[in-house]
């Protein structure tokens, strides 16, 4: 752009509009730099809002931006978007430019995730304080409500938003996945704003009144013990929300990684239904988490739960909407395999974030902490992943584990919640150094039973909807095998299974034992109350964090089941004998494809083999063959083995139940058909017969039913000769076809002849095998004549080599071909005699 200087304000967004269609992306960055740098904040204001759609796409998806997620390295664009939207880049510094002038950005609330945008229709703020002194009433009613943001969350939220925007990409082009410019920017975004070493970089710009400011900063008095699902009292004095008089500098510093985070979590995983909805509002949770605030908090005065907890709990705005508003809010949440792969880089990061706290932090009891004079930072480190991703990332599962495909892409939504419950893969140390050649797997340290407690349900209740799945999905896969023995891998591991127990313990701990201890949270000193048992102070609050945890996210009517009950044992076996018919399938699928490559060796092609058209279509998937099939049959062995050890099955007993499958009996059923009835048009499948299917029990001899004449050209067929030779016997049989039935319904030696040449009856017989229906079934009796066996290279290069044997003999083509006839003749009336007693035979 030439002198941008000299131009108006009022032409600066006209010219660089006009610039984005006719000017290549590395122009475009080069006059953007120009234009931030010279430009002040007034004129970049207005260029902003255009800027931002611009690059990630507009909110509706109608507008792709800069496609970042087909953005991959090998392209030619890719460093340029790299350079101008990283972290210090110049995208970032005309943020911070905007931020230190204070602008505002309005986001239509029809944008935001369903459950936000229900709450605020129905006029209560959600707990999230992203969202709160932000929302913009407008006098035409609810349907027009914005979200007033600063630069940096107008940012932020349209950069998270373009993961989850429906968008139509070009003719052969997907989401991308790991590779993609998003998917890098995104880490390299985690990493800046939420460093495991070192603090959070200053902005990079600074204007006359210094460096830019959080809109609100935090005072140093206010902790995040409060933050997020389990202190609902704390909406209307969240930390954004205190007065920035005395503001601790250091802690306006990290007011970007909250917000980034807060978007992140908000953006991706705030979806869930109405009823969970409902569960999260009751007011028996708010109780127990005042509690539980209380238990924690000795020094605060003591306050009945009436008192100013309960009417804070739901902030009203200042309007409500009609009844019945969730219906029409409510919106199908699909998550792609891309999006869950993000979510996934996200827990990742933030297990590591919160592990870099010092080991001296780290160690203090979390009641204790604000009497330390720790950073803000690692303050934040504390308490990151339970106050902000737990909850919505529980949801967030729970409904991929529900509504997922039963096919091999669930390995996405498997690895993130793997990656959430195991935090100990991420704190950059190694565990057991000195390998035990008794057991493979790492022993989880002791200090993680507070997080496995606290985030009991991660662990529970999503291993049994796992099984739900796993009993469902056909475990002759070996995707799927690999995903049920990478669970029975984590949670065979030594010690966490009692950490789970222990948790299941405090839990299921009566009421009443609980008033008996006499919490901190009931009486304080001036009421009776001591503080001179902390032993008992400690399990107390334990069992409070680990109540409160599973009513926060299942609600206080919560029928919890045990992961080591009667019932889910129960269940667990059931697995196992799936495990096992699946493990003797694939030993069949695997000696029958040994069988089926011994007979179709070389010698097979020169007619010695089969040359049914139709072993193409046998059924089998590509995973269920080869050496795919001998790696299933390892996982399910090592899965066997692995929940064995999680639940105590001792050998004899896993022996015993595998023994009961009966495999002799299980030999014969699978060489019957499923389970059917028959129907008008054919064999149709019974509940129990789709059980056998899904299983590997059983399943049909899955041959082609058209017309044998139309099956596809395979690769082995000369197309033009197949085509050529269809039109010559289609003519044949269509001017022929009653004298052919009339020759093969002949008894004699003739219609035997006939019946060779012109009909294939292993063909109807085969198809009796398959469900089919009877008219295809009688449209394929009929005797016709195929010439397409002499399309086949095969039958080519036999007939060149008896034509060249011919030549070696000194015989003409036309000797050679009436010999080549004769010897078929020949053949066909040594079948037509010699058949049927054959085929006895």
């Amino acid at each position: 752009m030439a002198a941008p200087t000299l131009q108006q304000p009022s032409f600066l967004l006209a010219n660089l509009k006009a610039d984005s269609t006719t000017k290549p992306l590395l122009q475009r960055c080069q006059d953007l730099v120009k234009v931030i740098d010279e430009y002040p904040a007034k004129e970049l204001h207005l260029i902003f809002p255009w800027l931002v759609e611009s690059v990630f796409g507009s909110l509706d998806g109608v507008i792709a931006g800069w496609n970042l997620r087909l953005l991959h390295s090998r392209s030619t664009e890719y460093n340029i978007a790299m350079e101008f939207l990283d972290p210090s880049g110049p995208m970032m510094k005309l943020v911070y430019k905007l931020q230190a002038e204070e602008y505002k950005y309005e986001i239509p609330v029809n944008y935001l995730p369903g459950p936000v945008k229900a709450s605020i229709q129905e006029g209560v703020l959600p707990d999230c304080p992203l969202f709160h002194n932000k929302l913009q009433f407008p006098l035409s009613g609810l349907l027009s409500l914005n979200l007033a943001l600063n630069p940096f969350e107008f940012y932020m939220f349209n950069f998270a938003y373009s993961l989850i925007t429906p968008k139509s990409y070009p003719q052969g082009h997907h989401g991308s996945n790991t590779d993609s410019g998003y998917f890098v920017l995104v880490d390299t975004y985690l990493k800046y704003f939420l460093p495991t070493e070192g603090s959070v970089p200053p902005s990079p710009f600074s204007d006359s009144r210094g460096s830019v400011t959080a809109p609100s900063p935090r005072s140093p008095s206010v902790s995040f013990a409060g933050y997020g699902v389990h202190s609902p009292s704390l909406l209307k004095h969240h930390i954004f929300h205190q007065p920035s008089v005395n503001a601790d500098p250091a802690a306006q510093e990290i007011w970007r990684s909250e917000t980034l985070l807060q978007m992140f979590v908000e953006i991706w995983l705030h979806h869930y239904s109405l009823e969970m909805y409902q569960k999260l509002q009751s007011p028996q949770l708010a109780l127990l988490q005042y509690r539980l605030s209380m238990s924690s908090m000795p020094c605060q005065p003591h306050a009945p739960p009436g008192s100013g907890t309960l009417h804070t709990y739901q902030v009203l705005l200042p309007f409500h909407s009609a009844p019945g508003l969730w219906g029409l809010l409510e919106e199908p949440f699909s998550p792609t395999e891309e999006h869950v792969l993000v979510v996934r880089l996200l827990v990742k990061h933030l297990h590591a974030f919160s592990n870099s706290l010092k080991p001296e932090q780290l160690s203090s009891s979390p009641s204790a902490h604000s009497h330390t004079h720790n950073s803000p930072l690692e303050e934040f480190k504390r308490v990151v992943v339970q106050r902000f991703v737990q909850q919505k990332l529980y949801l967030f599962l729970q409904h991929c584990f529900s509504h997922w495909p039963l096919d091999a892409s669930f390995r996405a939504v498997l690895e993130t919640w793997l990656s959430y419950i195991q935090p100990w893969r991420y704190t950059g140390d190694k565990i057991n150094p000195l390998p035990d050649q008794n057991n493979q797997n790492r022993t989880v340290p002791d200090r993680w039973a507070s997080f496995v407690q606290e985030n009991l349900l991660m662990y529970t209740k999503l291993f049994q909807v796992f099984l739900n799945r796993a009993v469902r999905t056909d475990l002759v896969n070996a995707k799927n095998a690999l995903m049920i023995f990478r669970v029975a891998k984590v949670f065979s591991q030594p010690n966490l299974a009692e950490m789970i127990q222990t948790g299941e313990q405090l839990f299921l701990e009566p009421e009443h034992v609980l008033h008996h201890r006499q919490p901190r949270g009931y009486l304080t000193p001036s009421q009776g109350g001591s503080y001179l048992s902390p032993r008992q102070r400690v399990v107390t609050d334990t069992v409070f964090r680990v109540k409160s945890h599973v009513y926060a996210l299942e609600g206080q009517d919560c029928q919890y089941k045990q992961m080591f009950g009667t019932e889910l044992r129960g269940a667990v076996l059931k697995l196992i004998q799936i495990i096992a018919q699946a493990r003797q399938t694939a030993k069949r699928i695997s000696d029958h494809s040994v069988e089926v490559a011994s007979s179709n060796s070389f010698l097979s092609w020169f007619g010695m083999g089969s040359a049914d058209l139709n072993n193409m279509y046998s059924g089998a998937e590509p995973e269920e063959t080869g050496e795919c099939v001998k790696k299933t049959h390892e996982f399910l062995d090592r899965a066997l083995e692995n929940l064995c050890q999680i639940f105590r099955l001792n050998p004899g007993q896993l022996t015993q139940l595998i023994s009961n499958l009966g495999s002799s009996q299980d030999d014969v059923n699978y060489q019957q058909l499923p389970d059917c009835v028959q129907g008008e048009n054919g064999l149709i499948l019974t509940d129990l017969g789709r059980t056998q299917i899904i299983n590997g029990l059983r399943r049909f001899d899955i041959r082609y039913q058209g017309d044998p004449e139309l099956q596809p050209i395979r690769s082995y067929e000369n197309a033009l000769m197949v085509r050529l030779l269809f039109r010559i016997s289609s003519l044949v049989n269509e001017r022929f076809g009653r004298h052919m039935n009339a020759l093969c319904s002949r008894p004699d030696f003739l219609g035997r002849l006939g019946r060779h040449y012109l009909a294939n009856p292993d063909w109807t017989t085969r198809l009796r095998k398959s469900p089919v229906t009877r008219r295809t079934l009688e449209r394929t009796r009929q005797p016709r004549l195929s010439l397409r066996p002499l399309a086949s290279y095969r039958t080519l290069l036999m007939l060149l080599l008896l034509y060249l044997f011919g030549a070696l003999l000194s015989l003409g083509p036309v000797s050679s071909t009436l010999l080549i006839l004769t010897g078929a003749l020949v053949c066909g009336l040594f079948m037509a005699l010699l058949g049927d007693k054959l085929k006895s035979h």
